[in-house]
């Protein structure tokens, strides 16, 4: 073959050559405008891409600004360039993009070294297009095509991307977006779960342990994988090494530090205030619904990144759990001792009760969906299985075997407890408890839709009716029974007393002399003072009224007693002060609502005959055995058999309540010595205000004195005390409490 020829030939072949390059260019870039112009899909706008829409974490602070809560559906938060330690950045560039400040969002270098070498010396993705694919996730399974066309969209998207964003941007983008694994997302919450603390004070190992945790979210999570993560964190290191991010010295000592974390996950159950959180979320989630966005949609708690600011005192709230757990774990001890919780026999009695909980657990449930017969359910139900229940330990749980229908037992057999503190002049919410355990029971005690008989607490609001309609404190009532039209001669106890003063009578919880005074102001009067005290709960308008049948929330008692310390000042309670949107912007505020209920001379008298009831009556051992000194005043109150004991008490600065029970009111203490309010719900306060007085940082003192009103005038009539009957020195209030004779000169 002539040189002409094959010179012509090659001529030919590299002209072929050049023309198949050029299509297949031409054809690539077509194919990329198409994917622009979203022939393949929908390809997001700059709009989308320099606002992404996914869902931000929404936030709760205690009063001192502390974060106590977050909801999610994914838990994410943002952060400003600023606000991340350069420590992250270093490790982050010098692990996943050595060449970010060089490319324009695709690194030809990165791709073809991924290619020759197969990936074993790095990725081909570059920051941007790993951003590009956190804010438009890829579809579960793509075939081969499809993942060709989405690596071809997150390569366009990342130029896009570079071409509006600075590189400060980008990255700060991709740390906010980034998922840590355990469903937390973005830098700060990764920095908050591991280590407690902000982004910025991050240091380099605790820097390299976050970025090296990108690379497999749960195989190098130093939560649970310690060892890997350590291991991780050093190639971090000597990469941080390699790109001059760090001296060789440097580098060498780092590696050697221990991994240590300050591991803090906040979730639905664990935590502080868990009851406190939901009945939060369950409010703004109210309020979102009259919360309008600029797109005119309404406002999501779990996906709009709301900052939540609350009343709640992170050390009340401490003290509070602390003071529940103490006297709880005490007292259900001794619940379970009885002798018909120790051998079972309560269940004979209350057998329709335990089949209709055993039918309504999860498992009888599921086993009758799969169409098995109740005598078959029960088999199952009666034989012994591994499970984990609820146990006063430091877990909180335990790990046992027992049948299903012994767990049911036991798990009802657990006392609970609602407890709840404000500022009474504010009526901001301090703390509150609304249970024993989240985890294992979320029905809120304290919760205003949570309703118990609440015995002799409901007696300081009639008294303070009769006093506000004449009656004085050293005034003489009746003890004995008392007529109605609907009941004669009805005798709720204490007529042994004989008469005695209104400062006595409810000092000692005197019930007949509650009928006596309720029959002295009407019942219909007693009812509408009662709304008037904030009780929107349905009320009985009976005579028995007066002795607390009615069912009424302990958030409702302690908003009905604020007028006692503020001198007639009823105070709604609050316990959110703003909602602010993402950027800071605030959405929504709140004040307390407040409104004169009584004069200040009837408030005091009420507060002077409250004290009576620490001092001398059935309260009295918050003196004798709690040793809690200062201005306190108070009510027990306990209902029939014990089902529900209560304690509401206050001193000038703060009030607090308590309320213990099981869920079930057939399930119930036996005697008056363990379940009235004084033994089973005022020990809680006491154990509260015992670590209140100690903690010099809230500022409650015993040395604060309630406010005596000018001209006041204690009595109006005095009696001879040898004219009121018995003594009361050695003898028992109403409530089962010792009691003794108060000096009626102690109102001069």
């Amino acid at each position: 073959m002539s040189k002409p020829k094959e010179n012509n030939r090659k001529k030919k072949l590299i002209k072929a050559l050049w023309i198949l390059y050029s299509i297949g260019i031409g054809i690539f870039f077509l194919i990329i405008l198409m994917i622009n112009l979203g022939w393949f899909g929908h390809m997001p706008s700059m709009k989308e891409l320099e606002n992404p829409s996914s869902a931000l974490a929404s936030d709760i602070y205690a009063s001192d600004g502390q974060l106590i809560g977050r909801y999610y559906v994914k838990d994410r938060s943002t952060s400003k360039h600023e606000d991340i330690s350069p420590n992250v950045y270093n490790a982050l560039i010098a692990t996943e993009d050595a060449r970010f400040h060089e490319h324009s969002g695709v690194d030809g270098w990165a791709i073809l070294r991924a290619v020759v070498f197969l990936g074993s010396k790095g990725g081909g993705s570059t920051i941007t297009q790993q951003l590009a694919k956190n804010l438009f996730p890829r579809p579960d399974n793509p075939n081969i095509f499809q993942m060709v066309i989405i690596k071809l969209k997150e390569w366009v998207m990342a130029v896009k991307l570079e071409k509006r964003l600075t590189k400060n941007e980008i990255i700060t983008l991709y740390l906010n977006t980034v998922p840590f694994g355990s469903n937390v997302y973005g830098i700060k919450n990764a920095s908050l779960t591991f280590y407690s603390k902000p982004p910025s004070e991050l240091t380099v190992d605790e820097a390299a342990i976050l970025v090296g945790m990108l690379q497999a979210t749960t195989r190098l999570n130093p939560y649970k994988n310690p060892e890997n993560s350590l291991r991780r964190r050093n190639t971090v290191i000597s990469q941080m090494e390699k790109y001059g991010y760090l001296k060789v010295k440097e580098a060498h000592e780092l590696k050697k530090k221990p991994l240590k974390l300050n591991y803090h996950k906040i979730s639905h159950h664990e935590g502080l205030a868990p009851y406190f959180r939901q009945i939060v979320a369950n409010e703004v989630k109210e309020i979102c619904k009259t919360l309008k966005k600029p797109d005119g949609s309404n406002y999501d708690l779990y996906k709009d990144g709301l900052k939540i600011y609350t009343t709640l005192n992170v050390n009340m709230q401490q003290h509070a759990e602390a003071a529940v757990e103490e006297h709880i774990s005490e007292m259900q001890q001794l619940f379970i001792n009885q002798h018909s919780y120790k051998d079972g026999s309560i269940w004979k009695k209350y057998q329709k009760y335990l089949d209709g909980a055993i039918k309504s657990t999860q498992r009888y449930r599921k086993l009758k969906d799969e169409g098995l017969s109740h005598q078959q359910i029960m088999g199952y139900m009666n034989t012994p299985v591994e499970m984990t229940v609820f146990a006063w330990n430091k877990d909180h749980e335990i790990d046992t075997t027992m049948t299903p229908v012994d767990s049911v037992k036991y798990m009802k057999m657990m006392l609970q407890a609602g407890f709840m503190a404000l500022d009474p002049f504010t009526g901001e919410v301090k703390a509150w408890v609304g249970g024993i355990d989240h985890t294992y029971y979320q029905y809120d005690h304290v919760n205003r839709n949570t309703k118990r008989q609440v015995g002799s607490t409901i007696k300081p609001l009639l008294y303070c009716l009769a006093v506000d309609n004449g009656f004085s404190p050293c005034g003489v009532v009746s003890t004995m029974p008392q007529s109605f039209p609907t009941i004669a001669n009805y005798d709720a106890g204490g007529s042994k007393h004989g008469a005695m003063t209104m400062q006595k009578a409810l000092a000692g919880s005197i019930n007949n002399a509650a009928l006596y005074l309720i029959k002295q102001v009407g019942i219909n009067s007693f009812a509408d003072f009662m709304e008037k005290c904030g009780i929107d709960s349905k009320i009985d308008k009976v005579p028995s009224l007066a002795l607390g049948v009615t069912d009424i929330s302990l958030y409702e008692m302690l908003a009905a007693y604020t007028m006692f310390p503020t001198g007639g000042t009823h105070v709604e309670p609050i316990f959110i002060t703003k909602i602010e949107d993402k950027n800071g912007s605030v959405l929504k505020s709140f004040v307390p609502t407040q409104r004169e209920l009584i004069n200040s001379n009837t408030a005091y008298k009420m507060v002077r005959m409250m004290q009576g009831v620490v001092d001398h009556g059935t309260a009295k051992r918050i003196r004798y055995r709690y040793k809690l000194e200062g201005s306190i005043a108070g009510k027990t109150g306990t209902t029939n058999e014990q089902a529900d004991a209560w304690f509401i008490g206050y001193t000038p600065q703060i009030i607090a309540g308590s309320w213990v029970g099981c869920d079930d009111r057939y399930l119930r203490f036996g005697s008056t010595r363990l379940g009235q309010g004084a033994s089973a719900a005022l020990p809680i306060w006491a154990y509260f205000m015992r670590r209140v007085y100690a903690d010099k940082s809230l500022k409650i003192s015993p040395e604060a004195k309630f406010e005596e009103p000018e001209n006041f005038n204690p009595c109006e009539v005095l009696v001879d005390p040898a004219s009121l009957g018995p003594s009361w020195n050695g003898g028992t209030g109403e409530d089962g409490e010792p009691v003794e004779y108060i000096p009626d000169t102690e109102w001069q």
